[in-house]
């Protein structure tokens, strides 16, 4: 158990959109309630601020910058800067929530920092190209000089992350990125899943139709879901989000194919709870929305690499809850498609259910919980913690 007076911050990189990260930093807040949030820019809006529990936050200098707010991307350089302005000193225990530079916060030898890591950096290890063609940086002498400064945070990255006591992750991939890029090991605690509002309808028969639901991005690849339907005239697709990607995802998107924009929770869950089973072709760090999925009794089709090798078991598992494609096609999709039609009586329900359970927000809590206790009393026994007068 930790000590009850002890003072916690939480470091959360920026509280603009609703996210993956977001659904950790609301079980952080449920763990450690008495926690303060520091943020390099907030502009989370009162209802979604509310169901992550957040209150007050102390934010970085980039919060007063105009546009910082609605285009903090373009901002990378100013990042480690900014999060270095952060001044959690008066705190015995430091959280990051970090996939990017909340990590790298600036922390004194009296302080226990441990960092939930969702990725190294990718905008300086593994999306470099990516990054540059979304801000139009990639050719001429603006791409030079970009790619100078991306090299130059990535070195800056792995410098910096000498300030972590211990990781944790979501993911063996995670894991394994992390070991590459920073020669660091990293407890896996896969993140929550909210398995008490993603639950089955009251139906036990699937629908008439697929469905996915995605940030429309590049690396999401939800064309390509598009696109494999628009050779299955006959097979009904619903596709659930937006994003800088929507004209490609419309124009791959023949008439089988439904666009609805971005929903609300309860629509969410209703359309997957109607579906015959979910798509998904990212190589994700580990992915909620399959598991969401799965938490409605729905099976998934996806790709075979990244975190869904976790999150899925595939055909070659006793209680399979899906089906893995091997490459990031069109083509693929539809065979893995007919290869889950040929396949879907050994998936049922209740192992999509058990599996997704196995990933709830309790076992989160629980897991990260005895992370945490385990590196404080390792960390109390040490000659670098003093307790603060009272």
């Amino acid at each position: 158990m930790l000590p009850s007076d002890i003072k916690i911050a939480v470091v959360h990189e920026w509280l603009v959109t609703f996210g993956g990260s977001e659904l950790v930093l609301r079980e952080l807040l449920r763990l450690f309630p008495g926690a303060h949030v520091f943020t390099l820019i907030d502009a989370m809006d009162q209802p979604d601020r509310g169901f992550l529990g957040v209150g007050s936050t102390t934010t970085s200098f980039l919060n007063r910058l105009p546009g910082a707010q609605t285009r903090h991307r373009r901002f990378l350089p100013l990042f480690p800067a900014a999060v270095r302005s952060l001044d959690v000193g008066d705190f015995d225990l430091v959280i990051s929530n970090s996939h990017a530079v909340a990590k790298n916060v600036r922390t004194h030898p009296g302080q226990l920092h441990l960092s939930y890591c969702l990725s190294p950096m990718r905008y300086a290890w593994d999306l470099r190209e990516q990054y540059l063609a979304e801000t139009g940086l990639s050719d001429g002498a603006r791409g030079i000089a970009a790619r100078a400064l991306l090299e130059g945070l990535r070195r800056w990255d792995r410098k910096r992350t000498d300030g972590v006591d211990a990781f944790a992750t979501l993911s063996h991939f995670v894991a394994d990125r992390i070991r590459r890029a920073y020669d660091r090991d990293a407890e896996v605690v896969y993140p929550p899943v909210d398995t008490g509002f993603f639950t089955p309808g009251a139906s036990s028969e699937a629908g008439d139709y697929y469905v996915t639901a995605s940030r429309f991005v590049p690396y999401k690849r939800v064309d390509l879901i598009a696109r494999a339907f628009s050779s299955m005239p006959d097979r009904r697709l619903i596709v659930i989000g937006d994003g800088p990607d929507a004209t490609k995802v419309r124009a791959a998107a023949a008439d089988n194919v439904t666009l609805v924009g971005h929903v609300d929770r309860d629509r969410l869950r209703d359309l997957l709870r109607g579906a015959r089973a979910f798509l998904f072709a990212a190589e994700e760090d580990f992915g909620i929305a399959p598991l969401e999925a799965q938490a409605c009794g729905v099976p998934v089709i996806a790709f075979g690499r990244g975190g869904a090798t976790e999150t899925v078991r595939g055909l070659a598992d006793p209680r399979p809850t899906g089906v893995h494609f091997a490459e990031q096609s069109a083509d693929a999709i539809v065979g893995a498609i007919m290869e889950f039609e040929r396949a879907s009586d050994r998936i049922t329900r209740d192992a999509c259910r058990a599996n997704a359970e196995a990933f709830s927000e309790e076992r989160f809590r629980s897991g990260f919980a005895a992370f945490v206790e385990r590196e404080w009393a390792a960390f109390a026994a040490s000659r670098r913690y003093r307790r603060r007068a009272p």
